[in-house]
């Protein structure tokens, strides 16, 4: 070895790294997980139409008031369902953002995300 080279004592440093990586990994697995069985529920038309979404982004359910559907309105039961789709679907977008905020964070503090 050269003179005056200090070589890096333990040689973990990379190791440790490699272990919380692999940390945090499973983390954001479990955050994903939970996000595929969290549900939001939005609504329009006063009640009428109803959709649950999941944190993933998966519609689950979808509700139409059997009087809505009697109306015969066909253009007023599609804007709700639109509405009350597209509400849900920003609620579920924003549970998911939250849910995942810690690790977009740490992951662009490491100049890895966004």
């Amino acid at each position: 070895m050269a003179k005056g080279f200090n070589a890096p004592s333990g040689g973990r440093s990379g190791g440790n790294m490699t272990a919380q990586l692999a940390k945090l990994q499973e983390q954001m697995e479990a955050a994903q997980a939970e996000l595929a069985i969290e549900t939001v529920n939005e609504s329009a038309g006063g009640g009428a139409v109803q959709v649950t979404m999941t944190g993933d982004q998966k519609c689950s359910a979808v509700k139409i008031d059997a009087d809505l559907l009697a109306s015969g309105d066909v253009e007023m039961v599609e804007d709700l369902v639109l509405t009350a789709v597209n509400k849900a679907l920003e609620s579920s977008k924003a549970l998911s953002e939250s849910k995942m905020a810690p690790f977009t964070n740490l992951l662009s503090g490491m100049g890895m995300g966004r």
